[in-house]
């Protein structure tokens, strides 16, 4: 049955988002949210059938925006489909920094747990759509880097503004595929 919205349940996946992405999932027990969240076992479990649950809670809105963006590249390839999937894939990551740091902390786990599950075919696509539809090793090679890169430089420790930070990964990321990116 599920439990309507909540103040405290809000405040639990937060605290346990923060929580798994310091921790990993697997070093932080039910005992820990509780404790950060300021309530008994009890509650937190009264929200949440376990700790399953709330990872679930917190993947699914990024497998469904991964999802979504995987419609948007549908038909798309050359230039159009590499700026889609660039800006696309970068204001994904830009969104979903902890989820992604979670991710990669146990990325054969995370990447098959069910909130997740489009996550290698839409990823395959995506990588084309990063490739401009090329199988050239050179635009293959650009948009595997690609990947990767945007995925490290979310989850790292820069201290630059949000705007300046997808702005130049963007950028970055443009002149990798060999994209000559415009300067605003």
């Amino acid at each position: 049955m599920a439990r309507p919205p909540s103040a405290l349940r809000d405040h639990i996946l937060r605290s346990a988002l923060r929580l798994f992405a310091d921790s990993g999932y697997k070093g932080t027990s039910l005992h820990d949210i509780a404790q950060v969240t300021g309530c008994s076992k009890a509650a937190l479990l009264y929200h949440f059938a376990g700790k399953e649950a709330i990872l679930t809670e917190l993947l699914t809105p990024a497998g469904e925006e991964l999802a979504a963006l995987d419609t948007q590249l549908t038909g798309l390839d050359g230039e159009p489909a590499a700026w889609t999937a660039v800006t696309g894939y970068v204001d994904l990551a830009m969104r979903f920094r902890l989820e992604l740091k979670i991710l990669f902390q146990d990325l054969p786990a995370m990447t098959s747990h069910p909130a997740l599950g489009a996550i290698p075919s839409a990823v395959g696509r995506l990588l084309t759509a990063l490739a401009g539809g090329s199988a050239a090793p050179a635009d293959t090679v650009a948009a595997y880097m690609v990947l990767g890169a945007v995925c490290i430089t979310v989850t790292g420790d820069l201290d630059l503004p949000d705007e300046v930070l997808r702005a130049e990964m963007i950028h970055s990321a443009l002149r990798t595929l060999g994209r000559e990116p415009a300067r605003p």
